[in-house]
């Protein structure tokens, strides 16, 4: 049976654990602890007091698909048809459509390894078998073309920036991945769910070098919207009605007063003052844990940091339950992300205020040194 190949997350196990200390130091769930605008707040209460609440069409409401369209326009120089744009609930839902769109039963999917657990587990849904390729500090955690040479695969999926490292690829690095996977027939899937929190470089879209690519993002991140579950898709023209079917079956619409407020989410000015406070936070942490922890590379953008904990342990899941019992310290262990040197790894959020973090960070190092 196929749900047995189906990997749950250790971190949730963790933060179910942490919930039975009052005083728990949260470095574990990668959600924003920063309101949206308070535009969308006052467009979702005017929406509820409107009281329409019906079905929207399944590609989503067409002025929210038109936002979207001139995001791209306005932060990339790329003109998006909103006929290409399909709202979904959540990015997990386009995670799935984008397989069922590109991988028929027994093809290969190529993800890197560390990369985000969802990726395997929706691999395992559309019975694709899955090509995990390892890559490291080397390559800043990037995949390159060489890295597919001989590799028989249908599909990649990248991320940039990237969960668990936060690293982004280049122009010059994702172009030339596109253009590989094109001249090798490859399908090429884009999450890019973090952009907009890109801190010390440039961040391209892989619409920028292909109307090929399926790209995928969405509020939860940058917007400040995970609980508003809403999600985007662009689509090449000819997979848009096929994905339209597939949505029309597995949700038929996106949440209907989620995607009105969402109008109200590109407040680029409020957008500024986040991007700039994860800024400052990354930058706290990053010099604060790397007096502790090897840190592979420097995040470029999200919010996480990979740090290697081998000096203290070769077990991150244990590592990990020491930490939050002892030291009511509540992290992720790496092992969700993969099998490529994660059993030394755990991932850092910083999606809590600085002061919060101060305190976790003072408790590991009474506890390490």
């Amino acid at each position: 049976m196929r749900y047995r190949d189906i990997r749950s997350f250790m971190v949730m196990d963790l933060v179910r654990e942490a919930q039975k200390y009052n005083d728990t130091i949260h470095f574990e769930i990668g959600q924003p602890d920063l309101e949206p605008s308070p535009k969308v707040k006052e467009a979702l209460l005017n929406r509820v007091n409107s009281a329409h609440f019906g079905y929207t069409e399944t590609l989503g409401i067409l002025p929210l698909r038109q936002k979207i369209a001139e995001h791209y326009k306005r932060e990339y120089g790329v003109a998006v048809d909103p006929a290409q744009i399909l709202i979904t609930p959540g990015t997990s839902n386009a995670f799935l459509i984008a397989y069922l769109l590109t991988l028929n039963s027994g093809d290969t999917l190529a993800i890197s390894d560390p990369s985000y657990p969802c990726y395997r587990n929706f691999a395992v849904m559309v019975d694709a078998k899955l090509k995990a390729i390892p890559i490291g500090r080397e390559h800043n955690y990037q995949l390159t073309p060489k890295h597919l040479e001989g590799k028989n695969i249908n599909a990649l999926h990248i991320s940039s920036p990237s969960n668990p490292t936060g690293t982004v690829y280049s122009k010059k690095s994702l172009e030339s991945l596109i253009e590989y996977c094109e001249s090798e027939g490859f399908a090429f899937i884009s999450d890019e769910l973090y952009h907009g929190l890109v801190y010390d470089k440039e961040v391209k879209s892989a619409l920028e070098f292909s109307k090929n690519a399926i790209v995928i993002n969405g509020f939860s991140k940058y917007f400040c919207m995970p609980g508003f579950r809403l999600g985007w898709m662009v689509l090449p023209e000819h997979l848009v009605k096929p994905a339209e079917a597939i949505a029309q079956n597995l949700y038929l619409s996106a949440p209907t007063l989620s995607q009105y407020a969402a109008l109200e989410a590109f407040d680029y000015d409020y957008l500024a003052s986040v991007r700039a406070e994860y800024k400052r936070r990354r930058d706290f942490l990053y010099s604060e844990l790397g007096t502790i922890f090897k840190i592979d590379a420097k995040p470029d953008g999200a919010f996480y940091l990979w740090c290697d904990i081998s000096k203290y342990s070769n077990d991150a899941v244990a590592f990990s339950y020491e930490l939050l019992h002892k030291l009511h310290i509540a992290v992720t262990p790496g092992v969700d992300f993969g099998e490529n040197e994660t059993q030394t790894k755990l991932r850092f959020d910083y999606t809590r205020d600085i002061e919060h973090m101060r305190e976790g960070v003072k408790r590991l190092k009474e506890y390490l040194f």
